[in-house]
């Protein structure tokens, strides 16, 4: 069998099935091949057919491009990169709050590594670079990643950027914190459960992980930046997602937000929980 690293497609073909909740059986059956094809996929045996990888994509809905795990530099790739390409920092270069409550919790007496999720602009990456963590941050946008880049060189710091979809991105590595601020809620329901487990798993003992999330409120409008998938979850459902772990901070914050330089309202979960020892 090859080793995960080597056979990304057969990964990716495992867990977005899992995530979808199908069977081997059920896929096999959409593409009209045997169960035994599946599996021979997902453990690396075999690869499918080039013709067949389209039809594969679409009944998992993703692209060919993130089943075989390419991330391609395209200005459509998200909403952001184009809002990225405008002068300035749309989010501005102060870091935002749950980062300044995170280095409360976590201020490193020894080498510690974080991973940012969804770093945009690089703000808050550079913010904990600065006070001595080990960063690995992550965006789907070239765009904000740039402004990322010049904002560490601009700090005098290293941070390890890297261009990936939170959809498709899995860890392989494990952190002492893993942290994303304006981003998980982004996340559709139908793959919370998968991704948070990863997140969970990659986590070292003691370590934390630090999110928050807009949640819907029947009276507050849409934002008129929203991208659609923004307001998808309830008040309470990221802090039922670590029940088992010991939660310093949750708190559920209404704000005014003038993002895009148009005057909103939000409502947002705010969680930071640290995994037992």
């Amino acid at each position: 069998m090859k080793k995960k690293s080597e056979n990304t497609l057969g990964q990716n073909i495992f867990r977005l099935r899992k995530a979808m909740h199908m069977t081997q059986e059920t896929l096999a059956a959409q593409l009209n091949i045997s169960t035994q094809a599946v599996s021979k996929w997902e453990t690396g045996q075999a690869i499918p057919d080039t013709l067949l990888l389209p039809i594969i994509a679409a009944t998992l809905d993703t692209s060919v491009d993130m089943l075989i795990g390419f991330v391609p530099n395209y200005a459509g790739l998200s909403p952001y990169e184009q809002r990225y390409r405008t002068d300035g920092f749309y989010w501005g270069i102060k870091p935002n709050a749950l980062a300044q409550e995170v280095l409360k919790l976590t201020y490193p007496t020894r080498p510690m590594k974080l991973l940012e999720i969804g770093c945009g602009e690089g703000r808050d990456a550079v913010f904990f670079a600065r006070n001595g963590f080990e960063v690995t941050a992550l965006d789907v946008t070239e765009a904000g990643l740039e402004k990322a880049r010049l904002l560490a060189e601009a700090n005098n710091v290293h941070v390890r950027y890297f261009q990936a979809d939170l959809k498709h991105f899995r860890i392989n590595e494990n952190y002492d914190v893993i942290y994303s601020s304006g981003v998980i809620h982004h996340i559709l329901p139908e793959w919370r459960n998968e991704l948070f487990e990863d997140y969970r798993e990659h986590t070292v003992p003691g370590g934390f992980n630090a999110f928050n999330v807009f949640v819907q409120k029947p009276y507050i409008p849409v934002p008129p930046d929203s991208d659609g998938d923004d307001d998808t979850w309830y008040s309470g459902e990221l802090l039922r997602l670590y029940a088992d772990w010991y939660v310093p901070v949750f708190q559920e914050k209404e704000f005014e937000c003038s993002s895009g330089n148009t005057p909103h309202s939000h409502c947002m979960n705010i969680l930071i929980a640290r995994k037992p020892e």
